[in-house]
């Protein structure tokens, strides 16, 4: 399985390497587009709709606020004033899942899931875009390459010392001696981030940043656990091997980007 996950991780790695370095802003929105529809697909799924038809028309409710705002993430305050409003609905999150831990056998109504499930991708697409249209392809380059390792340090760390449980009811996999391995491998990462983005004195903000970027990359993935849980599956999919649907690959990615575009308006302003 391991062998299986890091040949997958790789030529997913590989393709998000073309995408973000090699595409114009606007190829680089399609793209991404196409992939949070695909996670739209999933998420539909998690909120009941087993029919085609269901799941197209909840990919098509994600697609109209995505185009409606695809003109204005060029736009610094648009988009400070969006990200603030979508880091107060991870927080409320927060909430949400310390409610389901406490009492797993509640059942969200599907209407909640779906609806969180379209704010989330839109606002998640609208992050990526902001950050390629202010900011260039290198930083959307290192967020990804955060979450990876991020991601990679929960993991070993996790498989090496993890005892403590962080969320039995909700992901019981999830250890905070995991976290810990998160937070360390971010730290050193943002450590040398903060060289190669020349960020000069404000490194120890940035490195904050990462450190909470990942902290809220957390979170995603247990949201999206939740979800699974509550529809009583293991995968959001089985598009990717080893890995479950394109939603269980970027569930981490989907809570971060608003937070690290958010922290970058303030780092810069």
């Amino acid at each position: 399985m391991l062998r299986q996950r890091v040949i997958t991780a790789c030529v997913l790695a590989l393709i998000a390497l073309w995408v973000v370095l090699k595409l114009p802003a606007a190829g680089f929105g399609a793209v991404l587009l196409a992939v949070v529809l695909l996670c739209a697909w999933e998420w539909a799924g998690l909120a009941g709709l087993a029919q085609p038809r269901g799941r197209l028309l909840y990919s098509g409710l994600a697609l109209a606020p995505i185009l409606a705002v695809w003109p204005l993430t060029g736009h610094a305050a648009f988009m400070t004033g969006m990200m603030v409003l979508v880091l107060v609905a991870w927080c409320a999150v927060l909430a949400w899942l310390w409610r389901y831990a406490g009492r797993p056998e509640r059942q969200d109504p599907p209407l909640v899931i779906g609806a969180a499930g379209v704010a989330a991708l839109a606002t998640a697409w609208a992050a990526l875009m902001g950050l390629r249209n202010e900011f260039g392809s290198g930083h959307v380059l290192f967020l990804l390459m955060l979450i990876w390792v991020a991601d990679i340090g929960a993991y070993f760390a996790g498989r090496r010392w993890g005892r403590r449980k962080l969320a039995p009811t909700i992901s019981p996999g999830k250890t905070w001696e995991g976290v810990w391995g998160a937070a360390a491998a971010t730290l050193v990462f943002a450590l040398l981030g903060a060289a190669a983005l020349e960020v000069g004195s404000r490194w120890p903000g940035f490195v904050a940043l990462c450190l909470v970027t990942a902290g809220f990359s957390i979170v995603g993935d247990l949201f999206e656990s939740m979800m699974k849980r509550q529809r009583g599956v293991k995968d959001s999919g089985a598009l990717l091997p080893g890995h479950g649907g394109a939603l269980d690959r970027l569930d981490s990615l989907i809570a971060a980007a608003p937070v690290f575009l958010l922290g970058w308006h303030g780092l810069t302003g």
